[in-house]
């Protein structure tokens, strides 16, 4: 039999976590590289709250810190997604992918290149399919999320994010200014438009509807004015915390899909 091929994912926020999910379902290996502080909002379904905790579960899958590609190694070995903190992508070194997947979501291509991999996948835009990777997963919510590009670019961003239930930018919620992020809820928490879901040097951050915390970045981290530090799902629903998007999975279900169309390409 031969052994599970091993993807390592550039990010471990709720969009890159989506397609982690879908790949281990599939059978893939999955290492997830991530930042000292990740700042991602839905940490329920992302596994970089493995980062702060150790370990996560992401709707039955286990995500689990390593300190080293030891650790990497042994974690893989029980089953489990890896997630360790490699900022410049040191593990590349080490593992030498086959497969390499850009999911930052940074908007704008941080150095990975078409080289790095046997097959490079980024997500959103940012990147040009053929140039940068050898394919762009469309991610925008109004524009088909989830569709391989294999030249081109995906939908560009407009800073105004997908309608949910006919709400926009109100979902968001925003850091009125630099300073230290303190929250006053948490993720599940309902709330009514106007309530105080946190502060930043004492001011408060309000919600602009009512509905459910979904997401928060974590206590206690640095913000700049106006950075996304949660989001409200408008309906008072717990279960929408712990339950990986639509979206995601058909972001996750592009990259799967973009994979079996560049692998048989190699192979004709």
């Amino acid at each position: 039999m031969n052994e599970p091929e091993f993807v390592i994912i550039k990010g471990a926020g709720d969009l890159a976590s989506g397609v982690a999910y879908v790949l281990k379902s599939e059978g893939y290996n999955v290492i997830m590289t991530e930042i000292e502080k990740p700042t991602c909002v839905r940490r329920k379904v992302s596994f970089a709250e493995a980062v702060y905790e150790g370990k996560i579960y992401v709707q039955g899958i286990c995500g689990k810190l390593a300190k080293n590609v030891e650790e990497v190694s042994e974690i893989l070995l029980k089953g489990d997604i890896a997630v360790i903190v490699d900022p410049c992508f040191e593990v590349r070194k080490d593992l030498s992918p086959s497969i390499l997947i850009d999911a930052t979501m940074a908007k704008v291509n941080l150095g990975t290149k078409r080289s790095e991999a046997n097959i490079v996948i980024a997500l959103g835009p940012g990147f040009e399919a053929g140039i940068d990777a050898h394919a762009v997963i469309e991610t925008h919510r109004d524009a088909n999320p989830g569709t391989p590009i294999f030249s081109g670019t995906a939908t560009p961003n407009t800073g105004i994010p997908g309608s949910v239930l006919g709400y926009k930018i109100e979902r968001l919620l925003r850091s009125p200014v630099e300073g230290t992020f303190k929250p006053k809820l948490e993720i599940g928490d309902y709330v009514e438009k106007g309530d105080t879901v946190a502060t930043v040097n004492g001011l408060p951050v309000k919600a602009l509807i009512g509905g459910v915390v979904r997401g928060l970045i974590k206590s206690g981290l640095p913000v700049y004015k106006n950075m996304k530090v949660g989001d409200i799902h408008p309906e008072k629903n717990k279960n929408v915390c712990y339950v990986i998007t639509d979206k995601a999975l058909a972001v996750g279900k592009g990259v799967l899909s973009a994979l079996q169309i560049l692998k048989e390409q190699t192979i004709a």
